[in-house]
């Protein structure tokens, strides 16, 4: 990969760790210098992530990191349900019982987490989920697009009110959706979906019915950036 390419990877991390806050400034010359580049191609792998929703640009200004709240959060949900509800009528249509299992054991994984207290590890484990039934669609676009709206999903976590926190059960619609998919049903996988949706866009927007909430023990992780080569070695 490029220096550009690493660069991009790098500030999509601290974006997802909340390294780098929401609507906080990018500072350009501080996070260059820690990982080793100059400003330019800095700047561009910074537009890559201002293409893809997770940075904002504004002239005269720099760039920060995204807030997406509001219809924005609605936006978000919307676009995943269109991905996964076609993922999920090719892994319905297929009925690939490595796939089934995988996703079985995913589930498992996002139960464990939500037994304990780490707010980002049952996030995780619940995106992850997602992005593995996009996956096994096969579909290349589709993977990548479901990567770029993970991202904009965590960012309208950490945009919500009352700040990021996560839903310490684990919604039914997950057993549903992965019965639905054992049994080819694609409608019943769909409506599934569209429930969770539902669900958690009430809560980031706080009109959700009350539930059991897990927040972080701190903010993220500070920013420290390692080298990712040589200044001026683009």
């Amino acid at each position: 990969m490029s220096t550009v390419d690493l660069i991009a990877i790098e500030l999509r991390k601290a974006i997802f760790s909340g390294a780098l806050p929401v609507g906080a400034p990018l500072g350009e010359v501080e996070i260059a210098t820690q990982l080793g580049v100059s400003r330019s191609p800095f700047r561009e792998g910074a537009q890559r992530l201002v293409q893809e929703g997770l940075l904002i640009a504004v002239p005269g200004r720099g760039m920060s990191v995204a807030v997406l709240e509001g219809e924005q959060v609605d936006d978000v949900y919307q676009a995943r349900l269109a991905i996964e509800t076609q993922a999920a009528r090719q892994v319905a249509l297929h009925g690939d019982a490595a796939v089934l299992n995988r996703l079985e054991a995913q589930l498992r994984e996002l139960i464990v987490a939500s037994e304990g207290d780490d707010a980002r590890a049952i996030g995780d484990a619940d995106l992850e989920f997602h992005q593995m039934l996009v996956d096994a669609a096969g579909s290349e676009r589709l993977t990548r697009f479901m990567a770029t709206l993970v991202m904009q999903t965590r960012i309208a976590s950490f945009s919500a009110p009352d700040g990021y926190s996560v839903r310490r059960s684990v919604s039914p619609t997950y057993r549903m959706l992965l019965d639905a998919l054992r049994a080819g049903d694609d409608a019943a996988a769909a409506s599934a979906l569209a429930t969770q949706f539902d669900e958690a866009v009430a809560r980031l927007r706080g009109r959700g019915p009350s539930v059991d909430l897990v927040e972080p023990e701190d903010d993220g992780e500070p920013i420290a950036f390692e080298p990712i080569s040589p200044v001026g070695g683009e």
